[in-house]
């Protein structure tokens, strides 16, 4: 499916270019415009006297083509993307909602004003030594 979106984001940026050109070679409306300044009588010596009509047609089929590939790689970037189906989401939920239901009892060798977490001093800031070891204890 990468290879599928990759080769239609190249005919959408073809795609592209084509219609930049072909708007760029329209005759402008009352001889003025953007389409007299970059040339806008070529397209009388490309396709002959009646190539509005032509390079009209083919502008409206080039813009379709762009609106149809826009829409179709979107929908197929979302797919490639965020492939996480409803069963994958339910089972997330219900794994995060075991752990946060049942929290773990104290054990009977922690004193209980260890259980609850109190507003711990700013002094003791560093990782707990393990036990055993011969670390000072302190800063």
């Amino acid at each position: 499916m990468n290879f599928l979106a990759g080769i239609l984001t190249f005919v959408l940026i073809v795609n592209c270019l084509l219609l930049i050109l072909l708007v760029l070679v329209q005759l402008p409306k009352k001889d003025a415009g953007a389409g007299m300044a970059f040339g806008g009588g070529t397209a009388d010596a490309l396709f002959g006297a009646g190539s509005g009509n032509v390079l009209t047609k083919i502008t409206k089929y080039a813009t379709g083509i762009l609106l149809v590939l826009a829409i179709l790689l979107g929908y197929m970037q979302d797919r490639i993307y965020h492939n996480t189906s409803g069963v994958t989401f339910e089972k997330m939920v219900e794994m995060k909602q075991s752990q946060t239901r049942a929290p773990q009892p104290a054990s009977a060798t922690q004193p209980a004003a260890a259980a609850t977490p109190a507003a711990k001093p700013v002094d003791n800031l560093l990782p707990p030594v393990p036990a055993g070891s011969n670390a000072p204890a302190g800063k």
